[in-house]
């Protein structure tokens, strides 16, 4: 046989042999596994980069510059952005607003606690009352937003209606800038009052109930298992509450943008509806994005914060 037939065959041996030799490198255990592996993880790491890593980075790199959303081109101002930010008294007065939030969500947290516990341990069908509660969270923002527009009316309102019927006199309670934060705070709450009950609900029938019992057994009252055994054991529970209460309260937009539009008098502007209102009518993205920044690291401060006084780890 000539040397071009030998190595024509060779050839032929070595292409039937190549299918094989994949094929059984892909039966193999461990090789699945890592393909199964990266296959998981490309799909999920792709996603967060292009829709997290990226847009947090360009957020960054537009705080830097006087971007009017439409222009190509970007004007570097450096920290001009958040000089502006920090000197300018009216932005920071719409924290004020914010606060009416933080702190009416916050003093209603012992009474979600309470609601709670009445039903792990005194409320039968509880689970009739959970859909109850949880039905306005899942009701979009701006539905509640505009249910509420009714019911607060100044001229054909279902409130001021109730107050003629007592033959009290009218109330403006979005049209009054001192009452109209209490008004949409109170809005609010009602929205979103169902989640923290849930969520307290889930940590209460976690806690073993033989602790419960052994307790009760040695003496303990109600209060004493509460303080000693129930509380200690919902930290991370109170935690998240505490964590969702100042990051809703400091990213509040939906419910004074449809109701009010910040008005009257600006006196109903938060951070998040001054931010967009800076972005989208002024034009500046670029103090927008200075304004993002901030926000987000005073989420992230509260948060801190809040772990440390809870004695969490992390």
């Amino acid at each position: 046989m000539s040397q071009e037939g030998i190595l024509e065959k060779r050839e032929l041996f070595e292409e039937k042999k190549t299918p094989f030799l994949l094929r059984e490198w892909l039966q193999n255990k461990d090789i699945q596994k890592k393909i199964l592996l990266v296959t998981f993880l490309t799909i999920p790491t792709i996603m967060l980069l292009g829709f997290i890593i990226y847009p947090a980075l360009k957020l960054v790199y537009i705080s830097f510059t006087d971007w009017n959303g439409v222009s190509q081109s970007y004007k570097y101002v450096g920290l001009g952005n958040f000089k502006n930010l920090f000197t300018s008294k009216s932005l920071w007065m719409t924290l004020k607003t914010n606060s009416v939030y933080f702190v009416l969500h916050f003093l209603l947290i012992p009474v979600e606690l309470y609601v709670a516990f009445l039903l792990d341990r005194y409320i039968k069908g509880s689970e009739f009352f959970k859909s109850i509660f949880f039905m306005p969270y899942i009701i979009n923002g701006v539905a509640v937003a505009y249910m509420f527009s009714f019911l607060y009316s100044s001229e054909d309102g279902v409130l001021n209606a109730v107050l003629e019927l007592m033959n009290m006199s009218k109330v403006g309670w979005i049209s009054d800038p001192k009452i109209v934060n209490f008004s949409l705070a109170a809005v609010s709450l009602w929205r979103f009052t169902g989640m923290p009950i849930i969520l307290f609900l889930a940590g209460l029938q976690s806690i073993s109930k033989d602790m419960l019992e052994a307790a009760y057994i040695d003496g303990a009252t109600v209060f004493q298992q509460f303080r000693k055994i129930i509380m200690p054991n919902m930290k991370t529970v109170t935690s998240i509450v505490l964590f969702l209460n100042a990051r809703g309260a400091l990213m509040v937009f939906d419910i004074p943008f449809v109701m009010t539009s910040g008005g009257p008098k600006e006196s109903s502007t938060t951070f998040a509806l001054n931010l967009v209102k800076i972005a989208f009518e002024f034009e500046n993205f670029g103090l927008a994005a200075a304004m993002a920044i901030v926000l987000i690291i005073m989420i992230l401060l509260l948060s801190k914060i809040q772990d440390k006084l809870l004695g969490m780890k992390g």
